[in-house]
């Protein structure tokens, strides 16, 4: 199982979304913004000191799907300037076939996930998001968490029971 995180890193989310993690005992990938990292230099510095995984997420989080492929692939380069990986995330999970092309042919390989637990929705309550991860979660799942002002409130309830439900299913 592969928890993972998109949009940090943000001060107001990150550092407890590490305590939890550490206090299970248990290793992420962050998809970072890499505005945000620039702007977060030690939240940066402490992924990276724990131990987990960092990907590209764009500079500006921007939208494949909406933008010309020159533009998206240089705001993802930059963005790989600042995080210094090669394992990518489109914002969204949508970018044009150029564009994943061109990423596939920078070097780049490109992360999606199977389970979408809907954190960052009003409409989804920590047990929701639970139940979304309790129902579709299979072995090898990657699960897309954000550490992000929108989500926070929710998936900070929510990932100390998925971690204990993942590590009660072995």
């Amino acid at each position: 199982m592969y928890i993972t995180f998109d949009d940090g890193p943000i001060p107001e989310c990150t550092p407890q979304v590490l305590d939890i993690l550490a206090r299970y005992g248990v290793k992420a990938t962050f998809f970072m913004v890499a505005d945000n990292a620039l702007r977060n230099p030690d939240l940066l510095a402490r992924v990276r000191a724990e131990g987990h995984s960092i990907g590209n997420h764009t500079f500006h989080h921007m939208r494949g799907h909406q933008s010309l492929t020159s533009v998206y692939i240089d705001d993802a380069l930059l963005g790989e300037h600042i995080l210094q990986t090669k394992l990518f995330r489109p914002p969204h999970g949508r970018m044009r076939y150029s564009q994943k092309k061109a990423m596939l042919d920078a070097g780049y390989t490109i992360y999606l996930w199977d389970i979408l637990t809907h954190d960052y929705s009003p409409y989804y309550p920590a047990d929701r998001i639970l139940s979304v991860v309790k129902r579709y979660t299979r072995n090898g799942s990657i699960i897309v968490l954000h550490d992000s002002l929108k989500s926070m409130e929710r998936m900070l309830d929510a990932l100390p029971r998925i971690i204990e439900w993942l590590q009660s299913e072995g």
